[in-house]
This record gives C-alpha cells, structure tokens and sequence, in this order.
C-alpha cells in the first residue's frame, strides 16, 4: 500500500480518518453493538449533527462501518462495525486506555510546561 510518511500514500488517507477525533469515538462506540444515529450522538457528547454526520459517511465509505436503513416513517437508520471496522477496534481501545489511564500524568507535564513559561 506504501508508506504512510509519504504524502501521497492512499493508507495515510485512512490513518487521517480512522485516527480524527469523531473517528476514534465513533469506532470505539460501535464496539460494543449497532446504534441508531440519536444514539451515537447521546453516547459522543460534543459531537455535531453534522460532524457527526460527516463522519460517519465517511467511515461507511471506507468499510469501517455498515448503514442499515430500515424502511419506515421515518425510516430508521443503523449503523455497525463491518469486519473490516471490528479489526481496528482492538487497537483503537488499546490507545483509548493508555491515554485514560495516562491522563493524569500528561496534564501535569503540560501544568509544569505551563507554569515554567515555555512557549
């Protein structure tokens, strides 16, 4: 596929959106089962309609996640992990748990950077 470092790299281009910050939550959310659109956006708090949104498709268009619309008034849409989207799931929890569990160490570098006058 080649390499990510080179700019032109077509995996760079999946690294920027399973790596993008709605990315990861939105992955890491369907883990643990198929949600509904207003499900997604009560679990991610923060996240706009439209970024949502944006996400979403865009992650659907990568294989990552499946779209199940079910045809009713109005219709209701769902959305899951693909086989392809369980598999980087396992590593995108592995990231979310060093940083959760890191947290409290990187807020006091960042407290001691600040309080030192660095730029």
């Amino acid at each position: 596929m080649g390499d990510v470092f080179h700019r032109d790299c077509p995996a760079r281009m999946v690294l920027d959106h399973v790596t993008s910050r709605w990315g990861v939550l939105i992955l890491t959310a369907l883990r643990e089962g198929d949600l509904r659109f207003s499900e997604l956006r009560e679990k991610i708090e923060g996240i706009s309609e439209k970024m949502l949104s944006q996400t979403l498709r865009m992650l659907v268009r990568d294989g990552l996640v499946s779209r199940a619309v079910e045809p009713s008034t109005p219709p209701k849409v769902t959305y899951g992990l693909t086989t392809l989207g369980k598999g980087i799931t396992e590593p995108l929890e592995g990231l979310s748990g060093w940083i959760r569990d890191h947290a409290p160490d990187i807020l006091a570098a960042q407290a001691s950077f600040d309080a030192a006058g660095r730029d």
